[in-house]
């Protein structure tokens, strides 16, 4: 084991994610959840060797708690003097940030001023900068951002039809996120494939709660289906994906909603959860879709069908087609997503293999297309983490 971890922090509005890796070889030796932060009951769970304890935030519930918590946490299993860099994953970087890059207080300022793109995410991604800085002191800290793959993406992809002024004013255009599971998934299937990521026309669909799928060719990304916020593009666990934006003055005139009750509404009581008033969860769906519920039966059938969609539509922005790539908690584990999507596309050359799609589940890599397709869709599981860690560790010298 290398002596030189690399601590990994994902922060929300209430919550800290935590990782603590080796670099060199990939493993977690430590993770830790970090829940009903700025509430008097908020505590901490660590998680190491596949045991689990939890630790309560009584004195001081906020995100420093945490850190400060699991600094201890360290201490208490002689891990924090191995600790030689903490890198953070940054929901927005807007227009400013093309690749990650160590913290600064100029960079602290730049993310500042994306907070009006992600005003729930980037104002909790700096306070685990914060608390970073503060619990772990003169230590490198990188900033990896969710939207930075996707600054490849053309003009002629980006640009809302809207009046102009918009863009020039407030950035008002497609921005795209889960940036950093694309970039580890489309380098991990070039290697899988044996293939230069360069000569690799690939569709990449990471589904899970939040789901989003991205075409990527000549090594970079080329368009994306989340725009200026996540509720863009597919159909997810609450997010209803695309829809008419008359939604608003409908339900304004019909339901006397507000604009702030209808964008909740679109995101937390839509998708999979309001087609099948059942379980914004994919495998409640799809048991209770076997079982004969109607909600859930049509819940899978259009979180389907969307996405089916937009394969295709991204196969435009690719440019073709050599590789259909299922990442996410979705995309590796539902076989029965993958086939259900595959019976749409024979058009485009890709024919299940139905016992290598049922293997290709749990952590496991595959092909799941019969030889004699004409592309080759496959099932890679991602690693965040792992690439924010190697990021951090380069960016700071490590």
């Amino acid at each position: 084991m290398t002596q030189k971890l690399i601590l990994v922090l994902n922060c929300g509005s209430s919550s800290l994610k935590g990782a603590v890796l080796d670099n060199d070889s990939g493993d977690v030796l430590l993770s830790c959840l970090a829940e009903k932060l700025n509430l008097p009951d908020a505590y901490i769970t660590f998680k190491a060797n596949g045991k689990k304890h939890k630790v309560e935030l009584t004195t001081n519930p906020d995100h420093t708690g945490a850190v400060a918590a699991l600094m201890q946490e360290l201490q208490t299993r002689g891990l924090d003097s191995s600790i030689a860099a903490v890198g953070h994953r940054v929901v927005s970087g807007g227009e400013l940030y093309s690749e990650s890059i160590v913290i600064t207080e100029e960079v602290v300022n730049g993310i500042e001023k994306c907070i009006p793109l992600a005003p729930l995410h980037n104002p909790a991604n700096l306070l685990g900068i914060r608390a970073a800085q503060d619990i772990f002191k003169g230590l490198p800290n990188v900033a990896v951002f969710d939207t930075a793959f996707h600054q490849s993406i053309p003009e002629h992809a980006y640009t809302y039809a809207v009046p102009r002024e918009y863009y020039r004013k407030f950035g008002l255009r497609r921005y795209g996120f889960h940036g950093t599971s694309y970039r580890f998934v489309s380098e991990e299937t070039a290697r899988f494939l044996g293939k230069n990521k360069n000569d690799l026309r690939m569709v990449i669909a990471h589904l899970g709660n939040g789901a989003s799928i991205a075409a990527v060719a000549n090594g970079v990304c080329q368009d994306t289906s989340m725009g200026l916020t996540p509720l863009e593009g597919l159909v997810m666990g609450t997010r209803s994906g695309d829809v008419d934006p008359s939604i608003f003055s409908f339900l304004a005139e019909n339901a006397n909603m507000n604009i702030t009750q209808v964008t909740d509404m679109l995101n937390k009581k839509s998708g999979l959860l309001g087609i099948s008033e059942l379980s914004n969860d994919c495998r409640t769906i799809e048991e209770e879709a076997a079982n004969g519920h109607e909600g859930a039966k049509l819940a899978l059938e259009v979180f389907v069908y969307r996405l089916a969609k937009y394969i295709g539509s991204m196969a435009v922005a690719a440019g073709g087609i050599d590789a259909l790539v299922f990442t996410g908690g979705i995309g590796e584990n539902s076989d029965t997503i993958r086939s259900k999507v595959l019976a749409y596309l024979g058009f485009l050359g890709l024919t299940e293999d139905k016992e290598a799609n049922v293997a290709a589940r749990f952590g496991n890599a595959g092909v799941i297309t019969t030889a004699d397709s004409r592309a080759q869709a496959v099932v890679i599981p991602t690693n965040e983490e792992l690439m924010i860690a190697h990021d951090t560790a380069r960016l700071s010298g490590l």
